[in-house]
């Protein structure tokens, strides 16, 4: 069973940065797609970032330029650089992955099967 663990979340003034890391264990497919969602409780869950196994990325309008998505193919952490957070960012965040896929592309779309428990962020004024 793939698990999916987030850390790194926490407070921090408006302007400030975080760097949130997902391990994902048991989690051995060669071609696939993470992501980074977020939600705010009463909202729609959002696409916050995501990145193909063969590198390619894509970002939701409201955090390009400053929010950046990587991965360490080697044991499979995906982490999220957060910088000029502001307070709009406040969510839970929540890391996510598929199992194997045929395309080479990935978009907020894909079908996630699996996800973690999230992690809060809160960004004060």
């Amino acid at each position: 069973q793939v698990q999916m663990v987030e850390s790194g979340g926490g407070s921090v003034q408006a302007g400030g940065s975080l760097r949130l890391s997902c391990a994902a264990s048991r989690y051995s497919y060669s071609r696939y797609c993470m992501a980074w969602f977020r939600q705010i409780p009463g909202k729609e869950r959002e696409g916050v970032a995501t990145i193909y196994s063969g590198g390619g990325t894509t970002y939701g309008d409201s955090v390009k330029g400053r929010f950046t998505i990587s991965e360490d193919n080697a044991n499979h952490t995906l982490y999220l650089q957060m910088n000029s957070l502001k307070p709009e960012d406040t969510a839970k965040y929540s890391c996510a992955a598929t199992g194997a896929i045929y395309g080479n592309d990935c978009g907020f779309e894909t079908s996630f099967g699996y996800f973690g428990q999230g992690t809060q962020v809160t960004v004060s004024s």
